[in-house]
């Protein structure tokens, strides 16, 4: 500690010898070192080639050929199966209990407390596991038939929004102890 604090009196007492304040720099400093250096511009040139259509055929990778995935690679967590499928679900079941309930005044707690659809969910499940698997299975991308208006995002968004109105519904129903639509 005594070592850093003579040294500290040492380099101001240099100053001061220069003739010069401590802290202060010293009044000759060269001007050119100063000032802001300036950068060559860099230029870049790119070469033309003779044969332009094979060198862009070269240039852009042929796509891979799309392998039928796994049962279990399709419904992992993080696969593109499971959202997919409990969304159109869900997208089917909002609509129904809508209808059921437009149609009959039964809300959906009652619907599902009386299990009459029960038996007709079931087979809508299997069919639309089986039909949204299938292309899944064989290799095709959820992409694949996406366009325009209906792009595999909004089918996505579409399917939480669904599953969101269950919910909604249900709590709505709950809370009031009414169905949704009053006939």
């Amino acid at each position: 500690m005594a070592t850093t604090v003579m040294a500290s009196a040492a380099s101001s007492l240099a100053f001061a010898a220069a003739g010069e304040r401590a802290g202060r720099f010293p009044a000759r400093l060269p001007v050119a070192s100063l000032a802001p250096r300036r950068r060559a511009p860099l230029v870049v040139r790119a070469a033309q080639n003779e044969d332009a259509e094979t060198s862009s055929a070269a240039a852009t990778p042929k796509p891979a050929e799309a392998k039928p995935a796994s049962i279990w690679d399709t419904l992992a967590f993080s696969g593109p199966a499971p959202e997919r499928i409990n969304g159109r679900l869900a997208m089917v079941g909002f609509v129904s209990a809508l209808a059921v309930e437009a149609a009959r005044g039964d809300g959906l707690l009652a619907q599902v407390g009386n299990g009459a659809g029960l038996t007709w969910f079931a087979y809508t499940a299997v069919v639309l596991s089986a039909a949204s698997l299938a292309p899944l299975l064989q290799g095709e991308s959820v992409e694949g038939r996406s366009g325009g208006f209906m792009t595999a995002d909004a089918e996505l968004w579409n399917g939480r929004l669904a599953m969101l109105g269950l919910v909604a519904l249900a709590a709505t129903e709950y809370l009031t102890g009414t169905p949704f639509v009053h006939v």
